[in-house]
């Protein structure tokens, strides 16, 4: 039964796919922000949105119901934006994407030595890991299957030929891969925003959350920096992508401490832009 729910949601969202492709990139982001709030609220919960604004106090001076209603517009950008991944990696949608402080990319290009990229599910978090490899990083970026197995073909398709070639998955066939990318020279990104089952709890906006290891792990073992990585929307289409300075932590930290000091930063790029992040995680699920 499940694969056939399975099999239908993937129907419905490759005709999607193929009208989003033929009606161009602006009017596919405009459609998708329309779709995401309409229908979006019939997926996630929107009072669990505004229960985790008030939870963060976030912004406290901005109306909850509309950055909701933002969120899932969002949702549907990044939605509708996916058949267009390939002209960003192409160069012809180049001129809606700027990167501040590229100097660092090509630092660490120049250098070869491994870095790790940290971020969240920010507007439209694909590209980040795109735009790394195409400074020409070694790159291998962590990510999650998703539950549907007809859809996840097509998005490990787009992820493999269009974002990053070297995808590893999470789980313990991914923590070898980790160690194998890292010992041939690559850096390793991956997203620090959801909660994680093997993870520790980990103050995130003043409440304890499970939080991945992962970074805290490589770090300490390879002596690794920490680059953390932020897109921001703007006008609707265009996006600007801030590569931060590479972070040398203190090999002598207690565990837990670099993984609660990421969780810091990601809490900073979560307040440039609340209605950009995606609140529908449960983040302080016990």
């Amino acid at each position: 039964m499940k694969k056939i729910i399975y099999l239908i949601e993937f129907i419905i969202i490759y005709i999607f796919f193929f009208i989003f492709k033929i009606i161009g990139y602006k009017k596919s982001s405009d459609l998708g922000c329309i779709i995401g709030k309409i229908i979006g609220p019939f997926f996630r919960s929107k009072s669990k949105i505004i229960e985790n604004l008030k939870k963060s106090k976030v912004n406290k001076n901005k109306d909850f119901n509309l950055i909701s209603s933002e969120v899932f517009g969002n949702y549907g950008r990044i939605f509708a934006e996916y058949p267009h991944i390939k002209n960003f990696r192409n160069n012809k949608l180049d001129k809606f994407i700027e990167i501040e402080n590229y100097k660092y990319l090509e630092q660490i290009k120049n250098e070869k030595k491994s870095v790790v990229f940290i971020s969240g599910h920010f507007n439209n978090f694909e590209l980040m890991a795109m735009q790394i490899e195409m400074a020409g990083i070694n790159l291998a970026a962590i990510y999650r299957p998703l539950n549907n197995i007809f859809l996840n073909t097509i998005m490990e398709k787009i992820r493999k030929n269009y974002i990053c070639k070297k995808q590893i998955k999470k789980g313990r066939s991914g923590g070898r891969e980790i160690i194998e990318n890292l010992k041939d020279g690559a850096s390793i990104a991956l997203m620090i925003d959801q909660r994680v089952t093997e993870g520790i709890k980990v103050n995130f906006f003043g409440f304890p959350a499970t939080t991945t290891t992962i970074p805290e792990q490589i770090i300490k073992k390879y002596k690794c920096a920490v680059v953390p990585i932020y897109i921001e929307r703007k006008n609707k289409y265009f996006f600007k992508m801030m590569v931060s300075k590479p972070i040398n932590f203190a090999s002598d930290l207690k565990d837990g401490e670099i993984t609660s000091r990421l969780n810091l930063i990601l809490e900073d790029m979560i307040n440039i832009n609340p209605e950009q992040w995606i609140w529908t995680h449960d983040r302080w699920k016990k």
